[in-house]
């Protein structure tokens, strides 16, 4: 009898696992993993290439004639390896760090990361990962190499949030870092201006990718429920302030929902894909509730 994984799906439960590629096995073997490759369908790549070597890719694809010629490590990528190619662009900024249960925002986004990179992966496609605050910190090129996944993974779990972001600067320079077209993962609380935001969005668009943007927040974020005399601690470059959340309430909901209104709309003129996920929720529910989601409407295509 197969086991049954659910015990290791929330968040509590998956904070005290031990090992990212771990929590990302059950995530996708007890779930994910039965949706294929119907989640991304429709993308393909008709013709073989190169791209430069990445630590982790097989070095049996490696061409050595290539190197004989310019002294640089090229590896061939083939028509059935090439299906998708997908991107995790992972928001490490401060922000991200606030959590008030047993998962940050940030680690609530590793698990997320880790899940689909996995699943790509497990597909026989490629991933590559930034990860980002006000610049890109680290940028790994796609790989279909299933040692790639080790990689990707020990550079996460060496991360931890510190500065602020500059999304608009970051997704430009993603976006031309990137050749050829595929999936772009950007998992993030998108705490900065919206139209900076979807400005930097719209370079993804404009060179052909599809894009889904994971907004992961916290539910306290969401619902604003203090009562008493509250210090909130400034992030990203923001004075800690002491004050009374009832007189703040009305207020602050109305920004936050105006908000998550403008960046779920502007992501939708831009056909961008948009779920919000809370660090409350069942990781698996979360995310196979969008693949599920993004599957049918491919079918519908």
């Amino acid at each position: 009898m197969a086991e049954d994984y659910t015990r290791y799906l929330d968040p509590d439960t998956l904070n005290k696992l031990s090992g990212l590629e771990l929590k990302a096995r059950l995530i996708v073997e007890g779930f994910i993993s039965g949706l294929h490759r119907s989640p991304y369908q429709g993308f393909s790549v008709e013709f073989a290439q190169h791209r430069e070597y990445v630590p982790g890719d097989d070095i049996r694809h490696m061409d050595w004639k290539v190197f004989g010629r310019s002294d640089r490590y090229y590896i061939k990528q083939y028509e059935e390896e090439t299906n998708l190619v997908a991107y995790i662009l992972l928001d490490m900024s401060q922000s991200m760090s606030y959590g008030n249960g047993p998962v940050s925002k940030f680690e609530y986004a590793t698990y997320v990361a880790a899940s689909l990179m996995r699943l790509v992966l497990t597909q026989q496609d490629a991933v590559g990962l930034a990860l980002f605050d006000d610049q890109v910190r680290k940028f790994f090129r796609a790989s279909s190499s299933p040692n790639h996944l080790g990689v990707l993974l020990s550079e996460i779990m060496q991360t931890s949030p510190v500065e602020k972001t500059n999304m608009e600067r970051i997704f430009h320079d993603v976006a031309d870092r990137i050749s050829s077209r595929g999936v772009i993962i950007v998992i993030s609380d998108f705490f900065d201006d919206p139209d900076r935001v979807l400005t930097g969005l719209s370079h993804f668009r404009h060179k052909q990718h599809d894009v889904i943007c994971m907004q992961i927040l916290d539910p306290y974020e969401v619902s604003f429920p203090f009562q008493r005399m509250t210090m909130f601690e400034g992030m990203e470059e923001y004075e800690d302030l002491l004050v009374n959340p009832k007189a703040l309430r009305s207020g602050y909901l109305q920004e936050m929902n105006g908000f998550l209104r403008d960046l779920k709309a502007g992501c939708l003129r831009q056909r961008t894909d948009y779920v919000r996920i809370q660090t409350d929720e069942l990781l698996d529910v979360a995310l196979s509730t969008y693949l599920a989601s993004r599957a049918g409407a491919q079918r519908a295509r």
